[in-house]
């Protein structure tokens, strides 16, 4: 046993050269593939900062398509979630709580769920703070105030000092104090200036042609409502298109727009979406020329309007109580189709072709609103006729200003 177990065990050896120079080599490899590995995951970790900063919120950006999606009913919505009839800055027409529409508390429990990403739900309080120190101005018309509203009523709920303010032009403003946050309605229905025409006898080229009387539209001046406005505002929304196609007010017969240039009528005289296209081109390139050089500047697409059964003054209505189904809105709004709401897309034409090449970023609404014919403040809101154009406060605008700040937020990190 005494001999197995000696030669069990090897004896010991003492280190030769060769044995000695493999054992630093390997070391030495070792010790090259630790620096390497080091490097490595260094690398990695500063690597998704660095993409932040340079393409990842880009490619974020192009994911999240807030515009496409469909409107998911969610019954654990607490109705109102922001503000309810109370705040005092709502149109009558429009406070659908406090004309108990039927299905006003059901409206803003329809949450729209964009199409591989969710849209960042709003936080009053911290936009306060990130928005310190800043002045926001709505330009436009009545739906831009739905918008304007909206914005103001859940602001005022977490905060509640608040002082008027009106600057050059404003319809409306609000400053809320702690903050020095300033929003401001400006009103104008056409961007341009215009007003009522009648012929003189002087019998200048329009009398000449026939016209007695109508509306004159100088397509290169703004209207004195907003035209200060990008010298002091930070971030503007602009929007226009509904009184471009009201034959009502623009009767093309009776009270025609009559479109001047540089003071001058324009010869052969032309029709609204001619007009709108001259007024779109000059207005974008006057506030791109006097907007302060960090200023953003937005234009917001048509809101649809969800007459059924005839226009306004025909008698039509829009009586649901959800939204519509996909090919419903095809029905209501398809150009092809000769969709009897189809304005909206055709006002949109115009602003595309307007915009492109522009400073101005498009906030486009008009998809996720031509769902909502439920929305509307309908038979509900006092007048002779439903409203089927403007929308229920609370309601739809709300899902616009998330999608607003959703919008400045990604803008903010592309630039």
């Amino acid at each position: 046993m005494a001999t197995r177990d000696h030669y069990s065990k090897k004896p010991p050896t003492s280190a030769t050269p060769l044995s000695t120079s493999r054992l630093i080599l390997a070391l030495l490899c070792l010790a090259s593939l630790f620096i390497c590995f080091s490097l490595f995951k260094s690398d990695n970790a500063q690597s998704p900062a660095l993409n932040r900063s340079a393409t990842s919120k880009n490619i974020n950006y192009k994911k999240c398509n807030y515009t496409d999606g469909r409107w998911i009913y969610d019954p654990t919505v607490r109705s109102p979630p922001r503000y309810d009839n109370t705040c005092k800055e709502i149109y009558k027409g429009w406070n659908c709580l406090g004309s108990n529409k039927s299905n006003a508390l059901d409206i803003v429990k329809w949450r729209w769920k964009p199409d591989g990403c969710d849209l960042p739900q709003f936080d009053p309080l911290k936009f306060l703070r990130d928005f310190r120190d800043t002045n926001i101005g709505f330009v436009g018309d009545s739906l831009n105030r739905n918008m304007f509203v909206s914005l103001f009523c859940a602001l005022k709920r977490v905060s509640s000092e608040v002082k008027k303010w009106r600057p050059v032009g404003a319809d409306r403003g609000f400053t809320f104090i702690r903050y020095n946050l300033t929003i401001a309605y400006h009103r104008t229905n056409l961007l341009a200036r215009y007003g009522r025409w009648a012929a003189s006898s002087n019998a200048g080229v329009l009398e000449s042609l026939g016209y007695k009387e109508g509306y004159r539209v100088d397509v290169d001046i703004p209207e004195g409502t907003w035209a200060e406005a990008p010298n002091f505002l930070d971030i503007l929304i602009f929007n226009t298109g509904h009184w471009w196609w009201a034959p009502s007010k623009f009767d093309p017969i009776k009270s025609p727009m009559l479109f001047f240039e540089k003071g001058i009528p324009v010869m052969p005289p032309v029709p609204p979406h001619v007009g709108l296209d001259m007024v779109l081109s000059h207005m974008i390139s006057f506030v791109e020329k006097k907007a302060r050089p960090s200023a953003i500047l937005i234009f917001r697409t048509q809101s649809p309007r969800h007459f059924e059964g005839g226009d306004w003054d025909q008698g039509g209505s829009c009586s649901r109580l959800q939204p519509l189904a996909p090919q419903e809105v095809e029905e209501l709004f398809s150009l092809k189709n000769n969709g009897t709401n189809m304005e909206a897309r055709l006002v949109n034409q115009h602003l595309y072709k307007a915009l492109k090449g522009s400073v101005f970023q498009i906030l486009d609404v008009t998809k996720m609103s031509e769902y909502r014919a439920d929305a509307h403040p309908s038979a509900s809101g006092g007048k002779r006729h439903d409203d089927c154009m403007h929308w229920c406060l609370p309601g739809l605008t709300d899902t616009w200003n998330d999608l607003f700040i959703a919008h400045i937020n990604n803008f903010k990190v592309r630039n």
